[in-house]
């Protein structure tokens, strides 16, 4: 049952060969066990849990049960949620316990799904290791030793470890994917603005995207038609009809599934940075989806190269701005002892705020300052447009890009704390997806040292139909996607 697919969990439901209530025990019971060692959840309710369970075999007996009915399903702990503590993995909020729900808890409650517990992440997610949360780094099931990716890794390493079915995750610069990666898992980001962003917890509210986490692209599928939907509390959120993201996953298909796709390659993504064993697993998915009726062509993303340095000014700037709020005043932590106001303001920020948290709103501070905003922020946006252009132009020749999630296999905890630059380009294939607004999606494609690599799909505005299909034929005709780390059965 651990093992089961969504799909499989839904029929078993349905069926009444499980109850909600059952499976929601064997997944706290899994918690429990497990969690003390993994570091993945922040806070779990066993009562709500069971509670929103038994609520939902309620509904199942009534046959008014959908595809994610009675499912439980765990949620980045950056989501608010009613009644929950909620607390973006920082000391800064972690005595805050939300008084709503966001919109993406919203849907999931609607859709029947059971909360099962907030996942550990990076604080405020910022971070590509889930070493920066003021309750500790999480590990890699599949190597205790190493880090799970970030900033959404506690979703990550739940999945991974069976301790959840399934989860969700937020992406500013590959937080969904790289963890994705790392874990072997399937995580995508939609388009920016397909996912309501109300009631997310802002880091850059420019780059910010709510997505799933799962095992399959199948999986990520049915949770995405969960998640994705107008929503008029959220200025970002783009007002499209509704899309049945399942759909060509469900197709029939022939030998050749994908024949007609075109398939771009970046000579950007196939040069120098890439740890070789890595490229070498890329290269041979990339021979599987010609199988399946693919061509490849070569493109070029020229601009790619300062993906990260513009990243690293616009998210930084947007976070200073965002964080402001954060003052010890009217919710979150403030400061034991204090003189006056401003003493208040800086003491509870200093203490309330993590070092990476404060790296970063310094860096966004400056970029922003008088002198400086013209030298450094507005040069960024440029960059940025100069990237989507490049992404345009190459689907002008292509339908999906390809290339690896990360340049590297998950690297052992500590390895990279002391060299912010060296962290920053572990997202090196990924920012240029969020600066751009694009979709995309990281699927496991093997394991190096015995560790699980990535393959990245980006897809144009409004493509994760396609993408979501495009990763379930290459998931159809290898099995990366079901081997699970061995000590969690």
């Amino acid at each position: 049952m651990i093992a089961a697919s969504l799909q499989v969990l839904a029929r078993a439901l349905a069926k009444r060969e499980v109850s909600s209530v059952e499976l929601t025990h064997l997944y706290l019971d899994r918690i429990a066990r497990h969690n003390p060692q993994l570091n993945a959840f922040i806070s779990v309710d066993e009562g709500c849990s069971l509670a929103q369970a038994r609520a939902a075999d309620e509904r199942l007996a009534k046959g008014e049960g959908g595809p994610l009915t009675g499912i439980p399903i765990a949620h980045k702990d950056i989501f608010c949620a009613q009644g929950w503590l909620t607390t973006c993995g920082s000391r800064m909020l972690n005595n805050f316990v939300s008084p709503y729900d966001a919109a993406v808890i919203t849907r999931f409650k609607a859709a029947g799904a059971v909360l099962l517990g907030k996942t550990n992440m990076d604080e405020f997610a910022m971070g590509s290791s889930n070493e920066t949360s003021f309750y500790g780094p999480v590990r890699n099931p599949w190597n205790a030793d190493c880090v799970p990716g970030g900033s959404s890794g506690g979703s990550a390493a739940a999945v991974a470890a069976a301790l959840a079915p399934a989860a969700t995750g937020t992406d500013t610069g590959g937080s969904i994917r790289q963890p994705a990666a790392l874990c072997n898992l399937t995580g995508m980001k939609p388009t920016y603005g397909v996912v309501s962003r109300y009631g997310m917890i802002a880091f850059a509210s420019s780059l910010d995207q709510a997505g799933p986490l799962a095992r399959s692209a199948a999986d990520c599928a049915l949770l995405l038609n969960a998640m994705a939907g107008f929503d008029e509390r959220d200025s970002t959120s783009v007002e499209r009809p509704g899309e049945d993201y399942c759909r060509e996953i469900d197709a029939a298909a022939g030998d050749r599934p994908l024949a007609g796709l075109k398939i771009g390659l970046p000579v950007e993504f196939f040069g120098e940075g890439c740890r070789p064993e890595v490229m070498h697993l890329v290269e041979a998915a990339i021979a599987e989806y010609r199988k399946l009726g693919a061509e490849t062509i070569s493109v070029s993303l020229p601009s790619m190269q300062l993906s990260v340095a513009a990243y690293y000014v616009i998210a930084p700037a947007e976070a200073s701005s965002n964080l402001a709020r954060f003052d010890g005043v009217r919710y979150g932590y403030r400061a034991p002892e204090y003189q006056d106001l401003n003493d208040m303001y800086s003491k509870s920020r200093a203490q309330g705020f993590g070092a990476e948290v404060k790296r970063r709103i310094l860096i966004g501070t400056y970029v922003l300052s008088h002198g400086y905003y013209d030298a450094y922020y507005l040069q960024a946006q440029r960059i940025r447009r100069l990237i989507a252009n490049d992404f345009a132009k190459a689907f002008g020749q292509c339908d999906v890009i390809i290339g690896p999630t990360s340049p590297s296999t998950a690297f052992k905890l500590g390895e990279k704390a002391a060299d912010p630059v060296q962290m920053y380009l572990s997202d090196i294939y990924t920012i240029a997806v969020n600066l751009a607004g694009l979709p995309a999606i990281s699927l496991p494609c093997g394991f190096a040292g015995g560790l699980p690599a990535g393959l990245q799909l980006i897809g144009n505005y409004f493509a994760e139909t396609q993408l979501l299909n495009v990763a379930h034929r290459y998931q159809q005709v290898s099995d990366w996607h079901v081997q699970r780390p061995a000590g969690f059965d």
